[in-house]
C-alpha cells in the first residue's frame, strides 16, 4: 500500500474509504479489455494525496454542516479528482509527451497495454470522472453537484492542469525566470491539488473567509509539491520515488532546482509549509490537523 505515511489511525481508514469506493466506480467490463486497463491505471499504486486533501478539506468545514449526503458528496469528490490525476499520468507518460516507461513502480499504461489503449483509458477515465460526480438518483443536491463539476473542470482544462502541461512542452529547453516557473507549476501541478481543497470546502462551507483561507492553504501547498517533487527527482533514485529519476534534467525541462539550485530550493518548501500551516490556523476552523498533517507530509516526503 503505497500511502501517505502518517498518521494512521485517520489516514488508512479514509484510504480503505477511497479505495474501496474506486473498486466499484472504475469498471472492469469496458469493452475490448478498455476496463483492464483503467483499472490498471488507478487502482494498482499511488499515494491518494488529491483525495486526502478533499477529505481533510470537509472534514475541516463539517461542523457547520454534518450531513451525511455531504460526506457522500466529498468522497465522490475525492475518487473524481484522482481519476483526472489517474488520466493525466496516463497521457503525460505517453512517448508524444514525457515518453516515461516507468509510473509507481510499474511498467507505465502505454508500455503494459500499448498507446492506443492507453489513450483511450486516458479519455475514459476522465469522462468517469464527472459521471462519478453526478450519480442519478441522489440524495447530493443538483446545485452542489453542479459546483464540484465546474471546479473540477476548470482545473483540470485549458486554465489549469492542460494548460500547464502545453506552457511545460513548450519549456523544454528554455530559460524561465521565477515568476514564469510558478505560474507554470500553479497550473500544472498546484491546479488539481488546490480544486482538492475546493471540493472538499464546497461540501459544507458557507463561510467564504474559511474558504478563502483553505484555498490559500491549497496554493501554498500546491507549490510545495512541485518544489519538493523537482527536488527529489535530482536527489532520489527511480526505486524511491516509483518513476524515472532524474528525467527533467535529461529532458532540459526547467525545474525550481535548475533555477533555484537544491538549498535554496529546500529554503522555499520550508517557507511554503509555514506558510500552510499559518493560514489555516487564520481559518478560524478548528479541524484542520489531518489538513496539517497532509502539509508536513507534502514537505517532509522522500518519494
Amino acid at each position: 500500500m503505497n500511502t501517505l505515511e502518517i498518521n494512521p489511525s485517520w489516514m488508512s481508514e479514509q484510504w480503505r474509504c477511497v479505495e474501496d469506493a474506486l473498486e466499484r466506480w472504475v469498471p472492469a467490463d469496458a469493452p475490448a479489455g478498455l476496463g483492464q486497463s483503467m483499472r490498471y491505471a488507478v487502482l494498482e499504486g499511488g499515494k491518494r494525496l488529491r483525495p486526502m486533501l478533499v477529505l481533510a478539506a470537509r472534514r475541516a468545514v463539517a461542523d457547520a454542516r454534518p450531513e451525511a449526503t455531504l460526506d457522500e458528496a466529498a468522497l465522490r469528490a475525492a475518487c473524481a479528482i484522482e481519476l483526472i490525476h489517474a488520466y493525466s499520468l496516463v497521457h503525460d507518460d505517453m512517448p508524444c509527451m514525457d515518453n516515461d516507461v516507468l509510473r509507481r513502480g510499474k511498467p507505465t499504461v502505454h508500455v503494459q497495454f500499448g498507446q492506443a489503449q492507453a489513450l483511450l483509458a486516458g479519455d475514459a477515465l476522465q469522462a468517469l470522472a464527472f459521471e462519478v460526480l453526478t450519480p442519478c438518483p441522489s440524495a447530493i443536491p443538483d446545485g452542489l453537484q453542479g459546483r464540484l463539476c465546474a471546479i473540477l473542470a476548470r482545473a483540470a482544462g485549458h486554465a489549469g492542469m492542460a494548460g500547464g502541461q502545453a506552457i511545460d512542452l513548450a519549456s523544454v529547453g528554455q530559460d524561465l525566470d521565477d515568476a514564469s516557473l510558478r505560474q507554470m507549476h500553479r497550473m500544472k501541478t498546484g491546479a488539481l491539488l488546490q480544486a482538492s481543497i475546493e471540493l472538499g470546502a464546497a461540501c459544507g462551507s458557507e463561510s467564504s473567509v474559511a474558504t478563502g483561507c483553505l484555498i490559500e492553504y491549497g496554493r501554498a501547498l500546491g507549490v510545495a509539491f512541485q518544489v519538493i517533487d523537482d527536488i527529489l527527482d535530482v536527489t532520489a533514485d527511480s526505486t524511491t520515488l516509483g518513476k524515472t529519476a532524474g528525467k527533467d534534467a535529461a529532458n532540459d525541462k526547467p525545474t525550481y532546482v535548475s533555477i533555484m539550485g537544491l538549498e535554496r530550493s529546500r529554503r522555499y518548501a520550508d517557507e511554503l509549509l509555514q506558510q500552510a500551516l499559518q493560514v489555516l490556523g487564520r481559518s478560524g476552523l478548528r479541524s484542520t490537523d489531518w489538513l496539517a498533517d497532509l502539509a508536513m507530509q507534502v514537505v517532509g516526503r522522500n518519494h
